[in-house]
């Protein structure tokens, strides 16, 4: 049976605790796991540990810290920090972001994304497992670092994100799993291929590679209020998020699409690009509507063979009404 986790929403919360309490009754709906992605707003660290206080069962994890802003070798002592500190409810999802992240936001170069992800994960993995790490990487250099506490037993597992065939054969070939954002149900069965050629490459069994479905959903009594607040959000990312969303889009058969979208975010026009979001559009990327129309969507994708989990994720304008309203539409017992 396909797990059911959710993504804790980075924007339009007022407070740390109205983030909080959705992860409250995340777990009081009977999902999973909250994922808490790191991008301007509150850091995952510090959300993740006030949530681990304030719930007893549902796992926890990131999705995703990029692998820029913080080194490996602090990377791991924070995944051991919070898998100690959730009594092993702790996953670490890591990805190299993009341009428009690490180079204006962070003020580093954007050099080697996926060689980089390989160094992070492989430097991670000897920090949790507690030995002394002597790496020379490529990009990242670690001499005579070792936990101080007891390395956490069992480990964390390491998911990576990826869009591109290469980013997503990484996965396959090095890490615990993969995570799939922005994804139609061909194009996921497409990077499939991939994660199982790197599983492969690594003599790995790509049953061992947990494949995790970042959907976006939306469900309202109102449906085509629901549809309007997704059509923004997946504008958003296509025509504000640098130019990985929208070149992942287009090998996926919306190519033309993607580049009006793209072009009229960047023009300024953004009524524009949220209008071209046409319904075949939204609805291969995401399940919005009414409850009834959502729960039948999300079951489309919840039954794609080769899926372990979907991840329930919020338009970015979303309120807690919308929140509450698309997490109980699609809950585990709905």
């Amino acid at each position: 049976m396909t797990d059911r986790t959710v993504h804790l929403p980075v924007a339009a919360q007022d407070s740390l605790d109205d983030v909080l309490d959705i992860g409250v009754t995340a777990e009081e709906l009977g999902y999973d796991r909250a994922w808490f992605p790191e991008t301007w707003g509150r850091d995952a660290a510090t959300t993740l540990a006030a949530l681990a206080d304030r719930t007893e069962d549902i796992g926890i994890g990131t999705s995703i810290v990029n692998t820029y802003s913080r080194s490996p070798a602090l990377v791991g002592q924070t995944a051991a920090t919070l898998d100690e500190h959730s009594d092993g409810r702790f996953r670490l999802g890591l990805g190299p972001s993009g341009p428009a992240v690490i180079e204006g936001w962070h003020g580093e170069s954007f050099e080697r994304p996926l060689r980089r992800t390989r160094e992070y994960v492989e430097i991670v993995r000897k920090v949790l497992a507690g030995e002394q790490v002597d790496y020379d990487g490529d990009l990242v250099q670690t001499r005579g670092f070792r936990l101080r506490q007891d390395a956490p037993d069992p480990a964390p597992e390491i998911d990576v994100t990826g869009m591109g065939p290469k980013a997503v054969e990484l996965a396959g070939r090095f890490a615990d799993g993969w995570h799939a954002l922005m994804f139609t149900h061909e194009g996921f069965r497409d990077r499939l291929d991939d994660l199982r050629r790197g599983a492969d490459l690594g003599d790995r069994d790509p049953e061992d590679v947990r494949t995790t479905f970042v959907l976006p959903c939306c469900a309202l009594p109102d449906g085509d209020a629901a549809r309007d607040l997704t059509r923004q959000h997946l504008a958003f990312y296509v025509g504000g998020m640098g130019d990985f969303y929208r070149n992942a889009l287009a090998r996926q058969g919306f190519e033309d699409a993607a580049h009006a979208i793209h072009d009229a975010w960047q023009d300024g026009d953004h009524e524009r690009a949220v209008g071209l979001v046409d319904d075949d559009l939204l609805d291969a990327l995401g399940a919005a509507g009414t409850p009834e129309e959502v729960r039948e969507r999300f079951q489309e994708f919840a039954a794609i063979d080769g899926l372990d989990a979907v991840a329930v994720s919020f338009p970015r304008a979303a309120d807690r009404e919308v929140i509450d309203a698309t997490l109980r539409a699609v809950a585990p017992d709905a």
